[in-house]
C-alpha cells in the first residue's frame, strides 16, 4: 500500500491510497509520482470545496434579502433592523440565519423559538 495526504491551505482533504497484490510493490519512483497526483487532487478538490462553499453562499445571501424585505415590507422597518431581527431570532433560537430566513421566505411566521 502507498499512501499520500491530500493537503490544502484548509488542512488535510483526505488522502491518495494506492494498493499492489504483492508486498514491497512501489519504489520510490512511484512515490514522488503518487505526491504528483496527491497535489493536483488535493488543488482540484479544495476547488471543487471552494466552489460549493460560494454557491450556498449566494444561495443563503438571496434568501436573507427576500426575508429582509418581507420583515421590511410587514414591519415598516429599515433593513438594518429587518437584519438585526433575523438575527436575534437566529442567536435566541440557536437557528443558522439561512435557517430563519429559509422559513420566514416560505412561511411568512418567524421559527418558534420557545422550543414548544
Amino acid at each position: 500500500m502507498l499512501c499520500a495526504p491530500l493537503w490544502a491551505s484548509e488542512g488535510t482533504l483526505g488522502a491518495l491510497t494506492l494498493y499492489a497484490p504483492q508486498p514491497a510493490a512501489f519504489r520510490a519512483h512511484d512515490e514522488r509520482i503518487i505526491e504528483l497526483f496527491a497535489t493536483r487532487a488535493a488543488l482540484a478538490l479544495a476547488e471543487a470545496q471552494r466552489t460549493d462553499h460560494l454557491k450556498a453562499a449566494l444561495v443563503n445571501r438571496d434568501l436573507i434579502g427576500q426575508a429582509k424585505g418581507i420583515i421590511i415590507e410587514r414591519y415598516k422597518v429599515k433593513p438594518d433592523a429587518a437584519f438585526s431581527t433575523l438575527t436575534r431570532i437566529s442567536q435566541d433560537g440557536n437557528i443558522k440565519l439561512h435557517e430563519v430566513a429559509r422559513q420566514v421566505v416560505e412561511t411568512g411566521e418567524f421559527p418558534d423559538t420557545t422550543g414548544h
